[in-house]
């Protein structure tokens, strides 16, 4: 059995769909990346499989339990950590005094653990907390009762790289020990880093469903060179070159062809240097969102 699965999941608010037929499996163990800009619809998913909203038609299922059905759904959740992307803690109690009423509804036995990994200040009010020592505290709360399935949405906001990093460490040592991870991000380096699969939603439709390692392959090969010296461009670039950019005596692109083919085709050229690797999921998205993600993310 899947740990989550959506089938034609849909959420309309009049004319607009929020999620559009929405439909894909999350395993068991997995860090699963759900990728698109703001406003594309990754919140909204979250919130239909968490019960906070209900489906316009289509369903899920959430640790076997029917996200239809409230009952089945709140005695999985007890199973669930949830970490979202606004953090709605009361102000006006101190950290600690936050963890404690989480822990008498689920339980902390991972508390002092997880603790010393992040580091909110307990003593303080949440009110003078940071946005990083708000994300702490989220993060304990929705690992400290131990779950087998943790929803995150935006896991990263507010963290400092180091902080950003020892999470990141964190979450592939959960999944090594069985732990499943489904987590939202626009950033496109953080699911790259940690997802074993991504799905891409773009307003409000998933448009990819993938292996990270599949999807780079997809995308091509990312290639920069230094030339001996400036070249026409008319007479080195092909057509299996996309996003290319040439200045001076040097050139990068994205490579769709036969390695071969561009072996054979730069031999014509005096090459100094150069370099062929996986492109990065920021090219690959682009092809799915094209300005678009530029737009929605400045």
């Amino acid at each position: 059995m899947s740990v989550i699965h959506l089938e034609g999941l849909t959420k309309r608010y009049g004319e607009i769909a929020a999620n559009d037929d929405v439909t894909f499996e999350v395993e068991s163990g997995e860090v699963f990346g759900y990728l698109g800009p703001n406003g594309a619809g990754k919140t909204t998913t979250i919130r239909l499989l968490l019960g906070l909203i209900k489906p316009t038609a289509g369903t899920a299922t959430v640790l076997g339990a029917d996200i239809r059905d409230r009952r089945a759904l709140t005695e999985a959740k007890a199973n669930v950590g949830y970490l979202p992307d606004t953090l709605g803690f009361d102000d006006r109690l101190t950290g600690r005094q936050a963890l404690d009423y989480f822990a008498r509804m689920r339980g902390d036995e991972r508390r002092e653990e997880l603790l010393e990994l992040f580091t909110p200040p307990l003593d303080q009010s949440i009110e003078t907390y940071s946005a990083g020592n708000r994300r702490m505290l989220g993060i304990v709360q929705a690992f400290m009762h131990d779950p087998d399935l943790v929803i995150m949405d935006e896991p990263t906001s507010g963290l400092d790289p180091l902080k950003q990093d020892r999470l990141h460490r964190f979450l592939e040592a959960e999944c090594d020990a069985g732990k499943t991870v489904f987590f939202s991000s626009h950033v496109l380096s953080e699911v790259q880093r940690i997802a074993d699969r991504v799905g891409i939603i773009r307003s409000g439709e998933l448009v990819a469903l993938e292996d990270i390692e599949a999807l780079l392959s997809r995308g091509g090969k990312r290639v920069r060179i230094h030339l001996g010296e400036p070249v026409v461009e008319e007479r080195f670039v092909t057509e299996s070159m996309i996003d290319v950019e040439l200045l001076d005596s040097t050139a990068q692109f994205t490579y769709t062809g036969e390695p071969q083919r561009l072996l054979e085709h730069l031999v014509e050229f005096e090459i100094q240097d150069i370099d062929i690797g996986d492109p990065q999921l920021d090219d690959i998205f682009k092809h799915y969102y094209g300005d678009e993600a530029d737009s929605e993310e400045s």
